[in-house]
């Protein structure tokens, strides 16, 4: 195989794993619509696909978007906990605009293939 086939073959397989993260990203946004299931899908596809990301500039997106799930969930299970108390809205709007700048943040920098630093 030569060398141009080989970056062609490369590029094709970012550019897959670029798609995959459009969709995680898609995930989250959809978590607003139907609570924490397309969440849940988004996290497994980082999961199942993070070896593949390895050495990219997507490895960040990756983990970004571990990161996010995480914070939402934590979010979401605290203000459930804490919503009898008063402090529970407050805690879900906190969470909800965190998810919204890191989405935001992140679909930002993968439409201009960069990376994210925390």
């Amino acid at each position: 195989m030569d060398e141009s086939s080989t970056d062609h073959t490369d590029t094709e397989r970012l550019n897959s794993l670029k798609r995959l993260a459009m969709v995680v990203y898609l995930c989250q946004v959809l978590t607003f619509a139907f609570a924490g299931l397309p969440l849940l899908v988004g996290a497994a596809i980082n999961f199942m696909k993070q070896n593949e990301v390895k050495g990219t500039f997507l490895e960040s997106h990756f983990d970004w978007q571990v990161k996010t799930a995480w914070m939402a969930l934590a979010g979401f299970a605290l203000s459930g906990l804490t919503f009898q108390f008063g402090v529970g809205l407050f805690i879900l709007i906190a969470t909800l605009v965190l998810m919204v700048y890191r989405i935001v943040v992140g679909w930002n920098a993968l439409n201009s293939d960069q990376p994210i630093s925390d």
